[in-house]
């Protein structure tokens, strides 16, 4: 097993990434004190968005000045949190007027993402938008035009693609450390109410407290029911299920792994199976996905699923085979590569005795017999590689998110890869609603007529 120092030497882009770049942005005399603070203003204060706020001031170069929300009391804790002087609206228009914002965090529902998205790059503001980056594949292309035209720094928060962990696996893959790829398998797989979306509606969520009309948007408007507007996840009107929660993150940790970028044939299947309380999304979906060849990859068949009836424990990876090994990404990587084939082995059963005796014999004198021993039991073939016991990738995310809007530089999700990674996963969806095969052009990003 590889020791930390062998990973982490072998990672230095990622945790270590805050320390060399930073000097060296300190070389360029790039301020950075507290008085010189990139200032974002967080859309949409749901738990996500929440929680990037925090991980974006944790990383010591972002001020959260604003904060735009649909319901009071998320508003309220926003000014509990980063002072009782920060701006709050339920109009997110109203931030993307104030000349004093730098960036904004989208963790809005779905169905906003694309409009907040292109409405805050026209407003020439730097955009950190949660994932996935669009809830249809009609509304992808737009951001991917608004983005080039304007010029804005924009990142999708797959924050895989930041990891010191998958960056590894992206070097073991490239290296030939399992040959040709043939297959992968990835899993998302939850075990918990909050896992399924069971998120907790507050006492006093009414049309008083929460701006219903706002919230709709371009959804079909319906009567005011709190399970909607908190537990949005669960209906299509609003979210993406879980192709677009859970395997968006999938993708994106392939893509980035493997330089894929993207299938040619997309098919789903699954059902719900235990959480029927009113959604309308499957709760168990798996997904079969034919990558083309290129890149100098050979293609490859991917199998996806994610279960939230009973996925044991919370937990996410996935397999890579190829010819010559096999790699396991999860929370960690691990390259299992067993030992070449010395004999071919026979089958001779049918044949007559004579005709199999004459063939053991050569068998045998070809291949001798070697007995195995507790020395040969000890060889490994494996390698394992782990992360520091407190490393997140959430932190580096948002840490290369804000080197970018000081460096001008591009990220490393931009509209394009958000696309990309996003297609797939909103296809699987077109594929399980309309029950189909669904061909896709992961070149063009376009779909295949």
């Amino acid at each position: 097993m590889a020791t930390r120092r062998e990973f982490l030497g072998a990672a230095a882009v990622g945790s270590g990434l805050a320390t060399s770049l930073l000097a060296a942005q300190s070389r360029q005399h790039i301020p950075l004190s507290a008085n010189d603070k990139i200032q974002v203003a967080l859309i949409g204060c749901g738990g996500m968005g929440q929680g990037d706020a925090h991980t974006s001031v944790s990383t010591g170069l972002t001020k959260i000045v604003a904060a735009c929300d649909c319901y009071d009391g998320r508003l309220e804790h926003m000014k509990a949190l980063y002072g009782r002087d920060i701006f709050t609206t339920k109009n997110y228009q109203e931030l993307l007027a104030r000349q004093e914002i730098d960036a904004v965090i989208i963790g809005t529902p779905d169905h906003w993402h694309q409009k907040v998205t292109i409405d805050a790059l026209n407003a020439k503001k730097d955009v950190y938008c949660e994932k996935p980056m669009v809830q249809h594949i009609e509304d992808g292309l737009a951001v991917v035009e608004a983005q080039k035209r304007t010029g804005r720094i924009l990142q999708i928060g797959s924050q895989r693609v930041s990891s010191i962990v998958y960056k590894k696996a992206q070097e073991l893959f490239r290296s030939g450390a399992i040959g040709k790829l043939n297959m992968i398998e990835a899993w998302y797989d939850r075990n918990s109410a909050i896992g399924a979306w069971e998120y907790t509606i507050p006492p006093d969520a009414s049309t008083d407290t929460c701006d219903w009309n706002q919230f709709q948007g371009r959804a079909p408007h319906t009567e005011w029911d709190p399970k909607r507007f908190f537990r949005w996840r669960c209906y299509r009107d609003y979210g993406t299920g879980v192709a677009g929660d859970l395997f968006v993150h999938l993708f994106s940790g392939l893509h980035f792994i493997t330089g894929a970028l993207g299938p040619t044939r997309v098919f789903a299947t699954g059902g719900l199976r235990f959480w029927k309380d009113g959604r309308d999304v499957p709760d168990v979906l798996i997904g079969l996905y034919d990558y083309p060849e290129s890149s100098g990859h050979p293609a490859f068949n991917l199998i996806m699923r994610t279960n939230f009836v009973n996925g044991a424990r919370e937990n996410s990876g996935f397999r890579f085979t190829g010819t010559e090994g096999i790699m396991t990404v999860g929370s960690n990587v691990t390259v299992t590569t067993p030992p070449p084939q010395t004999q071919p082995g026979y089958t001779i059963s049918t044949f007559s005795e004579a005709e199999q005796k004459a063939y053991l014999k050569w068998y045998h004198d070809r291949y001798p017999e070697v007995r195995p021993s507790a020395a040969g039991l000890k060889a490994s073939h494996d390698q394992t590689f782990e992360p520091p016991p407190d490393y997140s990738d959430h932190y580096d995310h948002h840490l290369n998110f804000a080197l970018a809007i000081r460096s001008r530089k591009p990220v490393v999700e931009d509209a394009v890869f958000g696309f990309r990674a996003a297609a797939p996963a909103l296809l699987s969806n077109v594929s399980y609603f309309d029950d189909r095969v669904v061909a896709w052009d992961p070149r063009a990003m376009k779909l295949e007529v």
